[in-house]
Parts: C-alpha cells; structure tokens; sequence
C-alpha cells in the first residue's frame, strides 16, 4: 500500500497552468453575452464610479430572468472597456467573473477546451505558472 488513502483523481491540469494577460481586451469585447453581477459587485462598482447603488444599476446593469448582468455596447462591448486605453475602466472594481478568467469550469474541462481558449486568448498558455490550488481558488469563485 502506498500510503496514500485519497482515490480522489487529479484534473488533468494538475502541474498548474500558465497565464500572464496580455492586456489584448479580446475577453472584454467581441460576441454579445453575460458579465454577471452580485449585489455586492455592484455596490463595489458603483463607488468606483462615484454612483449610488441604485443610480448604477439603473445605467450599467440588465436583468437577465433573476440574474442580472452588466450592459453591453450593440456590438457587445463591456461598457467599462475603454478602447483608447485598451483596458477596463473599472479594473479595481472588476466582477469575480473577469478577475477569475481563464480559469472557469468551461476553459478547464479537458486538455481540448483549455486548447480552445489558448487560441482564442493570447495570454492563456504563456507566462506565470498557475498552481492547482491557485487555478482551484479561481474555479470555484465562478462557474461557467
């Protein structure tokens, strides 16, 4: 016997992964869709941007059945990219859904998804390794 009493299996991305962003904005623009935000992140938001609860949630979020989720530009934009700067306007301020990216549930469940994701971001596959407790830290703040 080796000792080892866990038969839990290890994600296949067990020896960490690597992520540095590359500031590129492609996770903040392109393809309408959700940014989903909590109470207390729109309450964060709104200090960020000198706005009441309510006088922010009434400007920047949409309800989406009983979720509610930041607005979009028609082009589906954030509404806090800033094209100029190429970056969030609100960066301090961002939604657990941004701060955790690349690490949600959907980019991780295989080797072929996260492959995905790399083509599609250019800071996933390069730069800081991520360790499996650090990937799992973020995973479990947002599943997508």
């Amino acid at each position: 016997m080796s000792g080892d009493t866990t038969d839990e299996k290890q994600p296949w991305y067990a020896n960490g992964l690597q992520f540095e962003c590359s500031q590129c904005g492609d996770c903040c623009t392109g393809a309408p869709g959700f940014v989903w935000v909590q109470q207390q992140e729109i309450d964060d938001l709104a200090r960020e941007v000198e706005l009441s609860s309510e006088e922010f949630e009434e400007k920047y979020v949409r309800k989406i059945g009983a979720r509610r989720s930041l607005r979009e530009f028609p082009n589906g934009d954030c509404v806090f990219f800033d094209t100029d700067k190429r970056g969030c306007s609100v960066y301090h301020a961002r939604p657990i859904q941004c701060r955790t990216w690349p690490f949600w549930d959907s980019n991780l469940k295989n080797e072929k998804s996260w492959e995905a994701t790399c083509k599609e971001c250019p800071g996933s596959g390069t730069g800081k390794v991520y360790t499996l407790e650090e990937i799992e830290g973020q995973r479990k703040q947002m599943k997508i």
